[in-house]
């Protein structure tokens, strides 16, 4: 069969560059998956991006879709002829609606009847015929929050459509969408490339775009901002650290990418370097530099999207626009700090929290008797945890803040400095926050982790107290976020802190504001059940976790060695054989109506199997008694597996279920307290 390339452009204004890529991938998986309902072969299909338009390129498509032959089922026989054999209505219609007369219908037999039945021949139609549709499907299921529409037209996209290009090999596809006609045309660079570029054979569209000064490839951009930012940092002798989130969007502004390097004032370095960094990053895309040794540079890399003759006019008024930016945050670190962070206490009274708990004066007053608690049961500098608990907000009343919120906590920290507070207090005003997202570090001081837990517990407890618990994907206040960071801080700083306690006390500091009844409960749930998300991201397996969840240890470091214990567990090779020795157990006392013993009584053991098993258990828990008091689960499952065998050999010669009562009940009670000492660690009975 002929195959051809197809190649599919959509010509546009200037598409939002942190939506391009969803949307070009989006067009590429509508486009595919169509291509493979309609059944036609292809050997590659690839995505392309610029500002300026999305693309899909199809290799070796085939020219149209095979023959087949459709089959299409009648009434069955029994109903389709009466008893003199002539067809019946239901017959008659059927075949008129296929164009065949009853006596030209073939037979379907099967093992539950038989039917009429016609085969009819269906021509494949060619991709002329089917992709225009495709192309408009795959556009209209486009992720598009607010379409625009321009000129006269009722037409709506996320920008303005200029060009649509379907070309089959070297046949334009006859079509329309959006307004505009398909055609070979496509628009080269804005400034370097002058009227439409004509695409004479679809394999041409890259080479072609190339020589008009656009790179159609998103990733092949993408790749070589990347090389010459790096170029560029050796060639000043400066280190960089590209920021994925806006390589990504700067490639989604430039068709054509020249890196170009600025300049601003040194004392501008005066400032703290992150509000710096989030103005050039942020406002104006350009790539913050540094020293060797991790201090910021007065220069940055920027991302044009021509190549000037002019070189220095374009360098001069990128470092004319950024001058303004840095002078604000330099005025408002100069003004901010002739505040004390205490004096801005008063001024968080007049922002809400939340409308049913209160505002951020009265949050930071909890934040702060709860990082005491916190530091107490630590046996930290409670007055410490205190301070930093009751100024952790104020910073977000600076001008600074107010101006660049991605400094929130990190403009506390140099303003508690300049307010000679304790290096320990200032430090968790800037470590409170953390973690901010999944892999973000962790607060590195110990002040700063109390912080940072009594403030997730404060915002868990508030909403769930107040019956606001997230609901779907809505979680305004971030509370999975608050949880599994909660759960990393913990574990991972191997702090003894109980959740259950730390909800107890969070609920105390809020008085009778709640309104909630199970709030304790409701989080503990919550929390559990990040547990699983927790440890799911560490390839940990689910049944693993799920023997371990049903024990509800709300310590999580005594999650995490039980996690351990039972992961250690299930790779021995006595851990099957137990683990269905745990459920069988468990089965048979779910049956048992009556009252078990206190303890095993060796003096109604009749069989050896049973004696022996008595005897190895009994030897057993002198052995793990100090071990589980010691959270050594790992050392107390390995001790108990050496059960399997004395278990196994009980099942195979033993009666559990005995017609004498008393030996039955002592039976099931030595069952009972064995499973128990499992039990107590994981219910390993789940254990796949």
């Amino acid at each position: 069969m002929t195959t051809e390339t197809l190649l599919i452009e959509l010509g546009t204004e200037e598409l939002p560059p942190k939506a391009l890529q969803i949307l070009a991938k989006t067009f590429f998986a509508q486009i595919k998956a169509q291509l493979e309902k309609a059944e036609l072969s292809f050997s590659d299909i690839k995505w392309f991006a610029t500002p300026r338009r999305l693309a899909v390129s199809v290799t070796e498509l085939a020219a149209c879709q095979a023959d087949k032959i459709v089959e299409k089922r009648g009434p069955a026989v029994n109903v389709a002829f009466d008893s003199e054999g002539n067809a019946s209505k239901a017959a008659q219609g059927w075949a008129r609606s296929n164009g065949i007369s009853v006596e030209q219908a073939e037979r379907l037999v099967t093992d539950k009847g038989e039917w009429l039945l016609y085969k009819a021949e269906q021509k494949g139609q060619s991709v002329a015929e089917l992709i225009p549709a495709m192309v408009n499907n795959a556009i209209a299921k486009l992720p598009i929050p607010k379409p625009m529409r321009w000129g006269s037209s009722r037409t709506q996209f996320i920008r303005p459509v200029h060009t649509l290009t379907m070309l089959y090999g070297s046949e334009v596809i006859d079509g329309e969408t959006l307004g505009v006609s398909a055609s070979n045309l496509v628009t080269g660079h804005r400034f370097h490339s002058h009227g439409l570029v004509a695409i004479k054979h679809a394999n041409d569209y890259q080479q072609n775009l190339k020589d008009a000064y656009v790179i159609a490839d998103f990733n092949e951009r993408k790749a070589l901002i990347r090389q010459q930012i790096a170029d560029t940092a050796k060639e000043i002798n400066a280190d960089i650290l590209v920021d994925e989130e806006l390589l990504e969007e700067v490639t989604g502004l430039v068709e054509w990418p020249v890196t170009l390097v600025g300049t601003f004032d040194e004392a501008f370095l005066q400032v703290p370097a992150e509000p710096l960094i989030y103005s050039m990053k942020d406002h104006q895309k350009y790539f913050p530099v540094f020293t060797k040794t991790g201090e910021l540079l007065n220069k940055f890399i920027f991302i044009c999207n021509i190549e000037s003759k002019d070189v220095n006019q374009v360098i001069f008024g990128n470092e004319k626009v950024i001058r303004p930016r840095l002078a604000d945050a330099e005025f408002f670190f100069k003004t901010d700090k002739k505040q004390t962070l205490e004096s801005r206490l008063k001024s968080l009274e007049s922002v809400l929290f939340q409308k049913q708990l209160g505002t951020l004066a009265e949050k930071s007053q909890r934040i702060a008797k709860l990082s005491k608690n916190i530091a107490e049961l630590l046996s930290l500098n409670s007055d410490h945890a205190y301070r930093a608990g009751l100024l952790s907000k104020t910073d977000l009343m600076s001008d600074m803040v107010l101006e660049f919120p991605q400094v929130q906590g990190t403009m506390g920290k140099y303003y508690a400095l300049n307010d000679g507070e304790h290096s320990d207090v200032a430090n968790a005003l800037e470590e409170q926050y953390r973690p901010r997202y999944a892999g973000d570090k962790l607060p590195e001081g110990l002040i700063g982790c109390a912080v940072a837990i009594a403030d997730k517990i404060d915002t868990l407890v508030g909403i769930f107290g107040i019956k606001q618990a997230p609901k779907g994907d809505k979680d305004p206040f971030a509370l999975r976020r608050a949880a599994i960071g909660l759960i990393r801080i913990i574990i991972e700083k191997q702090l003894d802190l109980d959740i259950a306690q730390l909800i107890e006390q969070g609920i105390s500091t809020y008085g009778d504001v709640l309104t909630n009844e199970n709030t304790k409960a409701d989080v503990i749930d919550f929390v559990m059940g990040r547990f699983k998300a927790y440890y799911q991201e560490q390839n940990i397996a689910i049944d693993v976790i799920q023997a371990v969840l049903t024990k509800e240890p709300t310590a999580p470091l005594d999650f995490e060695q039980r996690i351990k214990a039972v992961t250690y567990f299930k790779e021995l090779p006595e851990a099957s054989a137990l683990a269905a020795a745990n459920k069988r157990v468990g089965n048979i006392l779910a049956k048992f109506d009556g009252q078990l013993l206190t303890e095993f009584d060796n003096s109604l053991a009749s069989e050896a199997a049973e004696q022996q098993l008595a005897q190895v258990y009994s030897e057993l828990t002198v052995k793990i008694a100090p071990l589980q008091a010691a959270k050594n689960y790992q050392a107390v499952l390995s001790e108990l597996a050496t059960l399997k065998a004395p278990i196994d050999d009980f099942f195979d010669h033993v009666m559990v279920m005995a017609d004498d009562e008393s030996i039955k009940v002592n039976r099931l009670t030595l069952l009972n307290q064995i499973r128990n000492s499992f039990y107590d660690i994981a219910d390993i009975s789940v254990l796949q």
